[in-house]
């Protein structure tokens, strides 16, 4: 499964980061720097991380999602100041976006997902977090080519799935594309919110499923 979504993926994922690029307005410096980031932190940070129990990453990452999402939740409703249409970074706050990016890329080598925390980061950064899809598209595009070679190389994907995938998926993003586009700034921010806990649940039901599945496995007696 994971060959086969890498595969199928790269293709469609590609054309996201051209298309999101020329039709949502993002900073140059503040895009390339998050994008070399996370290649960065996929490349040298991955022997760091394989070694982290996964749990252990899933229950931290999810319950800080959690807690960022009901911050945004608290902005929305006006009960917390914070927001911004910024389409870029300068200073500490680029400095803080290259930082999380490059621990994202990382973190990517564990299976952990880069778009809802790539978009949780821009929004409390006080960017525009329509500027979050050309930044995670792009780390993404930039990786999934290198993990995509390796699946082929090692033929662990099924190429009639992967083509479907990669058929369907480029219309998709051409829909997807104009309708982020069309959306205005405070129903964008709502979206964030949603995949956010969407996500951070999601992680944290997977590590409980793991926990439960070490517990159910039985104990080989000691000759």
């Amino acid at each position: 499964i994971p060959g086969t979504l890498n595969v199928g993926h790269t293709l469609p994922t590609t054309a996201q980061t051209f298309i999101y690029t020329a039709i949502i307005q993002v900073d140059i410096t503040t895009l390339f720097s998050m994008i070399a980031a996370s290649i960065l932190g996929a490349w040298l940070g991955a022997g760091i991380v394989a070694r982290w129990p996964k749990r252990n990453v899933q229950i931290g990452m999810g319950m800080a999602l959690l807690a960022a999402a009901s911050l945004m939740f608290m902005t929305q409703m006006n009960l917390f100041p914070g927001g911004g249409d910024a389409v870029g970074v300068r200073g500490t706050r680029l400095v803080v976006a290259v930082a999380v990016n490059f621990a994202l890329g990382a973190l990517m080598t564990l299976g952990i997902g880069l778009y809802a925390p790539c978009m949780i980061l821009v929004s409390l950064l006080g960017m525009n977090p329509k500027a979050a899809f050309p930044i995670m598209m792009g780390s993404c595009a930039f990786l999934m080519p290198v993990g995509s070679l390796r699946f082929i190389r090692e033929r662990s994907y099924s190429m009639r799935a992967a083509l479907g995938l990669l058929v369907g998926g480029i219309p998709a993003v051409l829909l997807a594309a104009y309708i982020v586009k069309e959306l205005p700034l405070y129903a964008v921010r709502w979206l964030v919110i949603v995949v956010v806990v969407y996500t951070s649940v999601s992680m944290l039901w997977s590590a409980l499923a793991a926990k439960e599945d070490t517990a159910a496995e039985p104990v080989k007696a000691e000759v």
